[in-house]
């Protein structure tokens, strides 16, 4: 399970918690804009824009979590078990890999609009990268400084979601996350008040009454609401230290702790990693959960003019 959010203060801000029980040797890394994707439909993208996000490389080829181009444009994928749909292939679309999604997209488009431009004549193929790693179930939210919305491939089709609240989590789909929300509207960050009658003189004996009710378990309809009212109700700086610090308070809200949520019998869900990427500058900041230090990588340090996937080990 995961929790995807966006943030504004001066500039934008996109990134997630990976909620995991293991790890696949993902590193930051940067794809500069000579790196050759070769898709499994035999086109070939030798140039596009460079990105910046979290990924493993498998023979040489970036297979992204989430990622922001130099544009500013960013897409994480989540895991959507019970819903996510692929598609076999089908000649009149581009058939697009679900793991070739993020360099597809971010690779030649400049923001949401240009996205959901290609969006429309999309399939998403039901090809794995290879026998060893098969395909992940999973839907996905896309993000710039002007506007979100959710991916999601279902049954009856690829749908788009506008997202105003900026937040992705799991199942279910998307718009009973939206619809859920109605069930918390009298949440508040301000004082309680006494609604419960008129002719009890009841008074709040604690700061923060307002929001009892806020669902504190890791269960991705809860995430979702807690994520949503910390965000909208977050009040930042808008330097780049208060943005980040900020950032990352709010998916501290919404991380999981080991032990908290059995897999399996010993196996227990966390965060193995928060990120947070100044799409507008093309930083990306990252903790694990043995290492709370914040550490940042900025792409435009790297040759963006390279052939070669640059990966960056992450301090664990």
């Amino acid at each position: 399970m995961c929790t995807a959010i966006t943030y504004r203060t001066k500039d934008f801000y996109f990134g997630r918690n990976l909620d995991l029980e293991y790890h696949y040797r993902e590193a930051v890394t940067v794809t500069p804009r000579n790196y050759p994707f070769v898709f499994r439909d035999g086109t070939t993208l030798s140039r596009h824009y460079a990105m910046i996000g979290m990924a493993t490389v498998k023979e040489g080829y970036p297979l992204y979590y989430e990622a922001t181009n130099e544009k500013g444009l960013s897409l994480a994928g989540l895991h959507f078990p019970k819903n996510a749909t692929y598609y076999p292939y089908d000649e009149g679309k581009d058939n697009v890999a679900p793991f070739e999604l993020i360099p597809w997209l971010l690779g030649t488009c400049v923001g949401v609009e240009d996205a959901l431009v290609k969006l429309g004549n999309l399939n998403l193929w039901s090809v794995p990268f290879s026998k060893e790693l098969p395909l992940s179930p999973l839907h996905f939210l896309l993000a710039d400084k002007d506007r979100c919305v959710a991916i999601e491939p279902l049954s009856t089709g690829l749908k788009i979601h506008e997202n105003s609240v900026g937040i992705l989590t799991n199942e279910p789909p998307f718009d009973f996350h939206l619809y859920n929300l109605a069930g918390y509207l009298n949440l508040t960050s301000k004082p309680a008040k006494n609604r419960f009658s008129d002719t009890l003189p009841l008074t709040p004996y604690s700061l923060g009454m307002g929001s009892i009710g806020l669902p504190g378990d890791p269960s991705s309809a809860s995430r979702f609401v807690r994520a949503a009212f910390t965000k909208l109700n977050s009040v930042s700086g808008e330097s780049e230290r208060e943005s980040v610090s900020q950032f990352f308070h709010i998916l501290t809200s919404v991380e999981q702790i080991r032990g908290a949520t059995e897999v399996d019998e010993g196996e227990y869900e966390y965060t193995l990693y928060s990120s947070c990427c100044n799409a507008d500058r093309g930083v990306y900041y990252y903790t694990t959960y043995d290492n709370r230090h914040i550490t940042a990588v900025d792409m435009h340090k790297e040759d963006l003019e390279g052939r070669d996937v640059i990966a960056i080990p992450v301090v664990y």
